[in-house]
C-alpha cells in the first residue's frame, strides 16, 4: 500500500532537518510547532521509519536513515518547483514561491515593504526571507536554499552574478545634542578621536575600519555592537558615533533616543547594494519578475531616501 503524505509536510521535515530545531524551523517557516510535529510524526509513521533522534537540550538530530531521507525529500521538493517554474513557463504568467536571501543590516529597512509590492504586483506570488550575514547567504545561494540575495558587493566570490542598483557611502550618526551633531558635514580626522560605537559584523566591519585606514587614520573604537539597533541605541546615548551607509526614516535609536545624521566630507569607497544570483543557471520566471520589480522599485523616486 502507498505511503499518503504531502509536499507540505515535506517542507516541515527539510525546515526542521536544516534547523535542528522545531522552534527555529517554526520561525523561519511562520508554521506552528504543533503543526510542524504532526507532519513529522505523520511522515515517520507513513514510512514506518524513525526520522529524528529528540534531545531535549539539543534539539533534533537526524538519524542516519533520516539523513538519507533529508536529502531525498530536498530532491522532491525541487522536482515539484520545476514543475512550476514549467507550468508558469507555459502560461506566462508569475506564481508560486521565490526565496530571497537578504543581509540582516538591510532586512528590517527594505525587504517587507519590497515583499509587499512584489506580492501585489503578481497575485499568487510569495516571497519566503532567509536573514543573514554576507558568508552565511553566500553559502545558502550556492546550495540553492535561496534563488537570490540582497546584499552588498563585498566579497562576492566567483560563479555569482552582482547586479548593482545603489552606491551608499557612508556617513556618520551623532546622539542628538553632540558638538558635531549640527554640521553639515564632518571630516573623518575630526571624529576619527572621538569614542566610535562600531557595527562589529563580518564585512561590514571590515569595510568600515577601512574607510579610516585609507585616509591614514585610525579610529577611537570605545564600544562594539552586533547589529544596528544595539549600535544606534548606544549611539543615542552617548557612548560614541556610528557610521552607516543605508539611510533611516526616522533618526530615533530602538530605545527612543534621538540621533542626528551627518555627512562625511570627502569621497569615500561607497557600498553597493544589489542583486546576487548563480552564475549560469536559468532563471526562472518568477525570479525574472523579482530581479525586473526590484529594478523599478530602486529606481523609483520613492526610495530616494536609501541614498539621500
Amino acid at each position: 500500500m502507498a505511503c499518503r503524505f504531502t509536499l507540505r509536510q515535506l517542507e516541515y521535515f527539510v525546515a526542521v532537518g536544516e534547523a535542528s530545531s522545531i522552534a527555529l524551523a517554526s520561525k523561519g517557516i511562520n508554521v506552528s510547532p504543533p503543526s510542524i510535529s504532526a507532519a513529522i510524526s505523520h511522515l515517520e509513521k507513513e514510512f514506518g521509519i524513525q526520522l529524528f533522534i529528540r534531545r531535549h537540550a539539543q534539539g533534533m538530530e537526524l538519524t542516519r536513515g533520516g539523513q538519507r531521507f533529508f536529502r531525498a525529500a530536498r530532491q522532491v521538493l525541487d522536482g515539484a518547483g520545476g514543475l512550476q517554474d514549467i507550468a508558469n513557463e507555459i502560461a506566462g504568467t508569475t506564481k508560486g514561491t521565490i526565496s530571497v536571501g537578504c543581509l540582516v543590516t538591510v532586512a528590517p529597512l527594505l525587504m517587507p515593504a519590497l515583499r509587499k509590492s512584489f506580492e501585489r504586483e503578481y497575485p499568487g506570488s510569495s516571497v519566503a526571507q532567509y536573514d543573514g550575514h554576507q558568508l552565511d547567504l553566500v553559502a545558502m545561494l550556492e546550495r540553492a536554499k535561496v534563488d537570490v540575495v540582497l546584499t552588498y558587493d563585498l566579497e562576492i566570490p566567483a560563479g555569482i552574478d552582482f547586479e548593482p542598483f545603489v552606491d551608499l557611502p557612508p556617513y556618520a550618526v551623532f546622539p542628538a545634542g553632540h558638538p558635531l551633531a549640527e554640521r553639515s558635514s564632518v571630516e573623518l580626522s575630526d571624529i576619527a578621536p572621538e569614542p566610535m560605537v562600531l557595527l562589529d559584523l563580518p564585512l561590514s566591519r571590515e569595510y568600515f575600519l577601512s574607510v579610516f585606514q585609507e585616509k591614514g587614520l585610525r579610529p577611537n573604537v570605545a564600544e562594539r555592537a552586533g547589529s544596528v539597533p544595539v549600535m544606534l541605541s548606544l549611539v543615542a546615548n552617548g557612548y560614541g558615533y556610528g557610521l552607516l551607509n543605508m539611510r533611516l526614516s526616522a533618526y530615533k535609536a530602538p530605545d527612543g533616543g534621538s540621533l542626528a545624521p551627518v555627512a562625511l566630507a570627502g569621497r569615500f569607497r561607497p557600498m553597493v547594494l544589489g542583486l546576487a544570483t548563480m552564475r549560469g543557471i536559468a532563471k526562472t520566471k518568477i525570479l525574472e519578475s523579482f530581479e525586473a520589480h526590484c529594478r523599478r522599485s530602486f529606481a523609483d523616486k520613492s526610495n530616494s531616501r536609501i541614498s539621500q
